[in-house]
Formats: structure tokens, C-alpha cells, sequence
């Protein structure tokens, strides 16, 4: 029988041990990114729409989004970024991985998994690939709906051209934070 001397094993499983700590940690630091992003552009949002409704809200998501995302990978040392199988805007299409995930999770919530559980992170080649998915609620549906005001439209094409994002239900997936980290 070929076994391991003690010495050897415990190196495995010291190696074994540092791993799942190193990504419980990544994950946290993940959750605690988007949670940060969303509570940064949930109030734009909101504070957009009250003042000029679902046009203005367009800008925001235009403008403040990317621009929160750039901010909080500045300060994080994390890639972080919006994608979704139907994107709205072009920095937002989904690699192979992400649309994986993202699939993943479509089956998952259609099996009954709770939306909010519905998140995905793996250590990849010495990166640490993450993802949370962004359910559709009801104040999603004033810009990602469907037999949205022809005003509305005309504002979403300025900005983005080649949108997919229309047309979702409230509870549908409509895309997912992803966020990576080059473990060291």
C-alpha cells in the first residue's frame, strides 16, 4: 500500500486549510464590495427618479455606475463590474464563466432558491472569481420593463445603442455583480 508519511500530509493539509480560509475571506471582502456599490447607487437611483423619473434615472445608471464601479476597484484592488446575459450597455456582456454563473443561477431560481442566496465565488487559476446575482425588482421595471413610454426609449438608445435589457418581470434575473481579485 502506498501511503503518505505524516510530514508530506500535513503539508496537504495545512496547503488545504489556508486555501478555504483564504477564500472565505476573498468572499467576504466580496459581499462587503457589492454591498458598498449598492448602497452607493440605490439612493442615486432613487433620488433621480424622484426628481425627473425614469429619464433621469437613465443618466445616472449611465454616469454613476461605471463611475462607482472604477471607484471602488481604485480604492479595493477588485476588478468589479455589472454583467447580465441581456446587457444594456456594451462593458457589461458576459466572459464564458460569467455566463455560466449566470445560467446557473437562472436554473437555480427556478428551482426555488431564494434570490438573495443566489452567489458564486472560486478560486481560478490564482484569481478569485466572484458573482452576486441582481434580481429584477419592481423599480427596475420603470427602465427594464416592457411597453416602456417612447421618451423613455429614445433616452435609453442615446445612451445605449445596442441595448438587450428590456423586457424583464420583476423577480427575473437581470444580471450580476462580478468581481475579481489576483490572489497572491
Amino acid at each position: 500500500m502506498n501511503r503518505l508519511s505524516p510530514a508530506p500530509l500535513a503539508i496537504i493539509l495545512l496547503i488545504s486549510a489556508f486555501t478555504v480560509n483564504a477564500s472565505q475571506e476573498l468572499h467576504r471582502d466580496a459581499m462587503s464590495l457589492v454591498k458598498q456599490f449598492g448602497a452607493t447607487l440605490k439612493p442615486q437611483l432613487i433620488q433621480a427618479m424622484k426628481l425627473g423619473g425614469p429619464e433621469n434615472a437613465i443618466d445616472v445608471c449611465a454616469v454613476k455606475a461605471p463611475q462607482i464601479a472604477r471607484e471602488l476597484s481604485g480604492k479595493s484592488g477588485w476588478s468589479i463590474r455589472r454583467v447580465s446575459l441581456k446587457n444594456r450597455n456594451a462593458g457589461a456582456v458576459a466572459d464564458a464563466w460569467e455566463r455560466s454563473v449566470l445560467e446557473e443561477f437562472e436554473s437555480q431560481l427556478a428551482s426555488g432558491k431564494p434570490a438573495k442566496a443566489l452567489e458564486r465565488g472560486e478560486l481560478i487559476d490564482g484569481e478569485y472569481r466572484f458573482m452576486k446575482a441582481q434580481v429584477t425588482a419592481p423599480l427596475c421595471l420603470k427602465c427594464h420593463g416592457s411597453n416602456l413610454p417612447r421618451p423613455l426609449l429614445e433616452k435609453i438608445k442615446v445612451h445605449y445603442p445596442d441595448d438587450l435589457a428590456l423586457g424583464y418581470q420583476a423577480g427575473e434575473i437581470r444580471g450580476a455583480f462580478s468581481l475579481s481579485f489576483k490572489a497572491e
